[in-house]
């Protein structure tokens, strides 16, 4: 009996899991069924594609491509897409091109930064789509070349990346462009490392050499001008408008300097104080709007493409180092210096415009040099000729004069400019560019600052009034500075380094605070891939077309 109702509970299971393999199999046939129907895809309302392309942006990541920003080795590309169809290098940045996938690629290192789409999607986008969903962007630029004019609205989507929109520039006939492309973008670090062996294998003279920035007499190599590079290997040479007399010249001067420094171990700095306005050093040149212009229009993008211009300026001549942009914020109306070098009076408007200009002039792979901390806005003489002196406590410079700057250092400031004004309520010994309380304390431990520091010309009256040159070179190197700057006289700049090499002989400087200041001028040279290549001549008139073009004269 119980056998018998063993086989009947055999027999009932079977029944059941045949049942249940037929239903399940049917099931697979209709999905199978489903599957073979073609199925129409709707194509997005650009409102839902625009939210799409924000929500892939906040992972790093194009709508319509399958890699990261700032994670996405360049391998990877290469094994699921293959071999671009064209690339192009800009200094160590690669771009690759893959038209059949509408796509760009930007990859420094191999670490990809930059993933732009053109994809036909995407370039129905209208700029009042984008505007509609995400209102006005973080910041507005502008491109402008002979062929192209176009806009550029830059939405940080994180505090990583950005989501870059480039349409063509809004006119009255087409109000409302369509998107050219866009680009996801995120900041990646080129690896620079200068070996600490190649600053142990230099001499003492050589170090200090390297933390010289001086001023040569004349519109050719002087006997003396040799000597400051063959013999003192200086890091920086500094050119003024009684340097530069026309383009010719001007660049026959720079490839002087550039073959002398030749024999040498690194590059050397060439710089010029070439802000716009005023204060405009290069030769036959349109010349541009004063900041304070620039700070009424209150144009970002202006601000950008001035700073851009700069940089192009720069580098057709030759040049490797902009002593540009001014953040110091005009608070004193009876300012005798600064006056419409500054973008204006509002901390904020200062900020915003100088760091635009400081990144058009990285652009072109030029070194700017923002100035002159700790603010030279609020003072009533000029320090060409005397100190000034500013009543001012770090709270209160910290709710005005110190906000430029300490936006431009997290921005990436590659080198500040220390002014020279004396503040007896932080420091009542020194002035600022031979204090340890402005350089070390504030700039270095409170703002954070690890690039370069550089002082003012230390042949102006506001030093030279007050301390022999060579006393006040030591103590801006003990304050501090990676650089003295002296813009003036071969005697000056002999002493000065002769003070400074003394200073470290008797112990009064210690060498390793001089490797630290030398290991940072070379971390710079190397970031920027400065290099003795000559310029063989400068296309004036395609540079002051593009001016035009810019200001829209």
């Amino acid at each position: 009996m119980i056998k018998k109702v063993g086989i009947i509970l055999l027999v009932f299971v079977i029944m059941i899991a045949v049942k249940m393999y037929l239903g399940n199999k049917q099931e697979i046939k209709e999905v199978n069924h489903q599957e073979e129907v073609p199925i129409r895809e709707m194509p997005l309302e650009n409102e839902n594609l625009v939210s799409l392309v924000f929500d892939a942006a906040e992972k790093g990541q194009a709508w319509d491509i399958p890699f990261f920003v700032g994670e996405t080795d360049i391998q990877e590309v290469h094994q699921l897409w293959g071999t671009p169809e064209k690339m192009n290098e800009l200094s160590s940045k690669i771009y690759e091109d893959y038209f059949s996938k509408d796509a760009t690629i930007g990859h420094l290192t191999n670490l990809v930064f930059d993933i732009r789409s053109s994809s036909p999607e995407i370039q129905q986008i209208e700029l009042e789509d984008i505007k509609k969903l995400k209102g006005q962007a973080d910041e507005v630029r502008s491109y402008q070349d002979a062929k192209t004019n176009q806009i550029i609205l830059v939405y940080n989507v994180t505090s990583t990346y950005q989501l870059k929109w480039v349409l063509p520039k809004p006119t009255e006939s087409i109000p409302n462009p369509k998107v050219d492309h866009i680009s996801i973008f995120t900041e990646v670090k080129e690896e620079v490392s200068t070996d600490i062996a190649v600053i142990k294998e230099m001499s003492l003279e050589e170090k200090v050499g390297q933390m010289i920035f001086a001023g040569i007499d004349g519109t050719s190599l002087s006997k003396e001008s040799r000597l400051l590079i063959s013999n003192d290997k200086v890091g920086g040479i500094i050119l003024f408008k009684d340097n530069l007399k026309d383009v010719d010249q001007s660049i026959s001067l720079l490839n002087e300097l550039k073959g002398e420094n030749e024999k040498n171990k690194f590059p050397i700095f060439l710089g010029v104080d070439q802000e716009g306005g005023r204060v405009s050093r290069l030769p036959e040149l349109i010349q541009l709007p004063t900041n304070q212009e620039i700070g009424r229009l209150n144009d970002s993008s202006l601000s950008y493409n001035i700073g851009n211009l700069l940089g192009k300026e720069l580098n057709a001549f030759g040049f490797n180092l902009d002593f540009a942009p001014v953040l110091d914020i005009n608070s004193n109306p009876k300012n005798p210096v600064i006056g419409d070098r500054s973008f204006g009076n509002n901390a904020r408007i200062v900020s915003t415009l100088g760091i635009q200009t400081m990144k058009g002039i990285q652009h072109q792979r030029v070194i700017p040099v923002v100035k002159h901390f700790p603010g030279h806005g609020d003072t009533a003489v000029d320090s060409h000729k005397e100190l000034p002196i500013i009543q001012k406590s770090l709270e209160e410079l910290q709710a005005l004069e110190l906000i430029p700057f300490n936006d431009a250092i997290k921005n990436g400031a590659d080198v500040v400019m220390v002014g020279h004004i004396l503040m007896p309520k932080i420091d009542p010994t020194y002035p600022s560019s031979m204090s340890n309380e402005l350089i070390t304390n504030i700039l270095r431990e409170k703002l954070k600052f690890e690039g370069v520091v550089i002082t003012d010309d230390m042949t102006m009256g506001a030093i030279l009034d007050n301390y022999k040159i060579g006393e006040a070179a030591v103590e801006a190197v003990k304050a501090g500075n990676d650089i003295v700057l002296i813009a003036h006289d071969y005697v000056n700049i002999k002493e000065a380094i002769d003070s400074i090499l003394l200073a470290v002989n008797e112990g009064q400087i210690s060498e390793e605070r001089i490797n630290t200041s030398v290991e940072r001028i070379l971390l710079l040279k190397e970031k920027y891939k400065l290099s003795n290549e000559r310029v063989d001549r400068v296309n004036i008139e395609e540079l002051n077309q593009t001016i035009v073009q810019i200001l829209g004269r």
